[in-house]
């Protein structure tokens, strides 16, 4: 995925592509942040140094952007199995804990990644940004709407968002258990549904959740 505003990459740059951010994943799964080395992710993905530095000006840069390649992955699994519950609170919820597993099994990836989002300063906004606009596209694919998301619905996805990240960030540095994280999870995904006895207002796929 190019950044926003960038130009498109042509075939070739999107493979080179490809093979540094599989590298930095691959150094990343080994060893964590502290494993991926600018160095090795070129001789690895066999680009030149400074090749890579003109993709990622540092590996801040290339693991938020490992990250969002992570979710790409994510959001497309989720068009393949959609969650099975019916009501969209369960089924954002089914899905951030499909994530969650997931990190579970690969925990030096996922904190190489959530570390680099941590580190990530103004010069990284752009990544960030395009991390954060995944995450809600996920959230919002899960819910399973038929209609455009109510300004209620849209507020309620940021808190997910963030509880997401700042539920995954506690449960990295073992302050928070994956059984923790799961009631957190399924708690404010609870806000997604519309108030019992609710009428009118809402998205219509909403508001039908809500009222079976």
């Amino acid at each position: 995925m190019a950044y926003p505003g960038a130009p498109p990459l042509t075939e070739r740059q999107a493979e080179r592509r490809r093979r540094i951010l599989h590298a930095s994943a691959r150094l990343a799964r080994r060893g964590g942040f502290d494993a991926v080395q600018m160095r090795e992710v070129a001789e690895s993905s066999n680009v030149a140094l400074g090749t890579l530095y003109r993709y990622f000006p540092s590996k801040v840069h290339l693991l938020v952007a490992t990250m969002q390649d992570q979710l790409q992955h994510l959001h497309e699994t989720l068009h393949k199995r959609p969650p099975e519950h019916t009501e969209p609170s369960s089924r954002v919820a089914e899905t951030l804990m499909r994530a969650f597993r997931a990190l579970q099994r690969e925990p030096h990836l996922a904190d190489a990644m959530v570390r680099a989002l941590t580190f990530a300063d103004r010069s990284v906004s752009a990544e960030v940004d395009t991390v954060s606009r995944l995450t809600t596209a996920i959230i919002l694919d899960a819910m399973g709407l038929t209609g455009a998301p109510t300004p209620e619905q849209l507020s309620a996805v940021r808190v997910i968002e963030h509880t997401w990240h700042s539920a995954l960030i506690t449960w990295l540095s073992g302050r928070a258990s994956i059984a923790q994280v799961k009631i957190d999870i399924e708690t404010v995904c609870r806000l997604i549904d519309p108030p019992e006895g609710a009428h009118g207002g809402g998205a219509g796929a909403g508001s039908e959740a809500g009222g079976s």
